[in-house]
């Protein structure tokens, strides 16, 4: 039912991978909060709105997870509506950690010396970079798993047909008598 899978399917590898792109995500957030929490970020309003798209980006793959398992159409619109405005600011945050790395360091006051926070900053950056990447391909997944779940007829409630013919309707009597031909 919905994105979950037993092992016989033929889609159990890109469900497997489908889960182990939402576990890097998970780790990469979790670091990238962890790097934004060791430039001491807190008391700035930006320094909060970083931490905020990570736990954002953490809650998307968490619904990805659970869409997986669960095989609800809630929970696979929860993950795309989050995966998809994630995936757009953390290409946002990572094009602007490496552009204007002063000026972002300098936007989130942070107490780290300046050498330091860039290049904890960058790092940050680059987990941003993976993150946008891994988002993309976890969409990319989330519709190729979706459509197995929707061809094999766990979505729709019956099966589609793979063949084209079509069938003929019977005509009986329970047509009126001007449309019985």
């Amino acid at each position: 039912m919905g994105l979950s899978i037993d092992q016989s399917s033929s889609h159990y590898h890109t469900h497997r991978v489908f889960l182990l792109c939402n576990y890097i995500l998970l780790g990469a957030a979790s670091s990238c909060i962890f790097l934004t929490l060791s430039l001491r970020l807190v008391p700035s309003i930006e320094g909060f709105f970083l931490i905020l798209l990570h736990v954002f980006t953490i809650a998307g793959a968490v619904a990805g997870c659970a869409a997986a398992t669960a095989g609800t159409n809630r929970w696979y619109a929860v993950h795309m509506i989050a995966t998809v405005l994630t995936a757009i600011f953390q290409g946002s945050v990572a094009v602007l950690i490496f552009t204007r790395t002063g000026d972002f360091l300098g936007g989130l006051k942070s107490y780290v010396r300046e050498e330091d926070g860039s290049v904890i900053l960058k790092l940050a950056g680059g987990l941003c970079i993976l993150m946008f990447c891994l988002e993309w391909v976890v969409l990319g997944l989330a519709f190729v798993l979706r459509y197995y779940a929707y061809v094999q007829g766990d979505l729709s409630g019956s099966s589609m047909k793979r063949s084209a013919k079509v069938q003929e309707e019977e005509m009986g009597s329970d047509w009126p008598w001007p449309f019985q031909v």
